[in-house]
């Protein structure tokens, strides 16, 4: 075999070393702070504390399921079917959140911050398990609604070329709430009344967040859209365009939406009652688990929307809803030390998909319906999350196992990726440009 030259031997270290730096320079970038105005930051910033203590509520539910349970004495058999209800609440966020289509976003996000804590604090205070249902089920109402909304503020504030990675950040300071939860959830035997106490920390951001959400500027497409119309919309309106005008790529994105959460949102909420059953972890281990899972999935969000803006959305959506599934049943299949990879691996593919729709889910469709948009999408992961958790229930007088009964699930999970190959590509694209305004 013949060596190479010297001379191609020259050559070929400088190519090679340029394209090192290049794949390093384009690694440093997907954390890199955009070059954002002031107005920019100023919506990038308030818009990232949205998120924060509706994904503490989540994940308090799930990390102290096993204590709820205890508290409220609910039967094992019908545990699914009460998580089905609550994650129910969602649905009803499409009572709410159109209405930012018609009075605008900054409006409704103000809100929706004040039902949804103060009904996070009443679950603290819940007597019985029905109680404890209704003040969730209302509280998820208005955390799904405020939620859409800031994400929808952001999308329509920052550039092309920087809304994966708006969105991923969004997604990331969001999970910060996990973490707080996961923090709080190792001293739940020793914080007065245990559960109870932690629900109760929900009250705390109130006094913050509002006065904060005051200095929160209207978004400028909506604003420009009310210049546009001598008259308001009326209220059905953003809900009657969005089913006549995108039909197509509607109904793929509510299928993709309800596979997602059926898989992902029940195997997420049965993960802390699995570590500590199976693997004897006491709630101290969970949490430290849970947080080494929640940081890898902050890097999943801002890896994943930065990685999209560059690579496609359509293309890196696939994959890690992929990757999800299939390390997820991996995750509930391993034993011993090895559960310690496979659980934050999953958090890490898990959010890493879930930034990437969230994306697609404000994108794909027109200012003047684009949180209605947001909502459906939301109410249709509602459902695939309440189907998930009935089937689930369903499996288990077959399995006998919850374990057994999630593992199935997350098949259903992996026929979203082939959905998703369907859908227009929208990364670096102005959202005029994906989804012009139609009568």
């Amino acid at each position: 075999m013949e060596l190479p030259s010297a001379k191609n031997r020259d050559g070929d270290a400088p190519n090679a070393a340029r394209s090192a730096a290049g794949f390093g320079t384009r690694l440093i970038a997907l954390g890199q702070l955009p070059p954002f105005t002031p107005r920019q930051q100023r919506v990038f910033l308030i818009a990232l504390t949205a998120g924060f203590f509706d994904q503490y509520d989540r994940a308090l539910l799930s990390l102290a399921l096993k204590q709820i349970q205890t508290a409220l004495r609910i039967a094992e058999s019908s545990l699914g079917a009460m998580l089905s209800l609550i994650r129910l609440g969602f649905a009803l966020s499409l009572l709410v959140t159109p209405l930012a289509d018609v009075f605008g976003r900054r409006r409704l996000l103000l809100y929706t911050i004040v039902g949804y804590t103060v009904f996070t604090a009443i679950s603290a205070i819940a007597p019985g398990d029905r109680s404890f249902v209704a003040s969730q089920v209302i509280a998820r109402a208005f955390a799904g609604a405020e939620a859409t909304i800031a994400l929808v503020i952001l999308v329509e504030e920052v550039d092309a070329n920087n809304r994966g990675w708006a969105v991923g950040m969004l997604a990331a300071v969001a999970s910060c709430g996990d973490a707080l939860a996961a923090v709080a959830f190792m001293v739940i035997n020793e914080i007065p009344y245990g559960w109870r106490g932690l629900y109760a920390i929900a009250l705390v951001p109130l006094a913050l967040l509002i006065p904060l959400r005051r200095i929160l500027p209207e978004s400028h497409r909506f604003e420009a859209q009310e210049l546009a119309h001598a008259a308001p919309p009326a209220i059905w309106d953003p809900m009657r365009r969005l089913f006549r005008a995108h039909p197509g790529r509607l109904a793929m994105m509510l299928m993709v939406a309800f596979l997602a959460a059926a898989g992902g949102n029940t195997a997420g909420l049965f993960l802390s009652k699995f570590l500590q059953e199976v693997h004897g972890y006491s709630p101290s281990k969970v949490s430290l688990l849970f947080l080494a899972g929640g940081g890898l999935g902050i890097a999943g969000n801002v890896f994943a929307g930065r990685l999209s803006d560059q690579l496609g959305r359509r293309s890196m959506g696939a994959l890690f809803n992929l990757l999800a599934p299939l390390v997820t049943i991996m995750a509930y299949s391993t034993t011993g030390f090895s559960v310690v990879a496979a659980v934050p691996l999953a958090m890490f593919a898990y959010t890493a998909g879930a930034t990437i729709l969230a994306a697609y889910s404000t994108e794909l469709f027109p200012t003047s319906y684009r949180s209605t948009a947001g909502a459906a999408l939301m109410v249709a992961g509602t459902i695939g999350g309440a189907t998930g958790l009935l089937l689930e229930t369903v499996l288990y007088h077959f399995t006998h196992s919850h374990w057994t009964s999630v593992r199935y699930l997350e098949v259903i999970w992996m026929l979203a990726p082939a959905i998703m190959m369907f859908l227009p590509e929208t990364a670096g694209r102005e959202l005029e440009d994906i989804s012009p305004e139609t009568v």
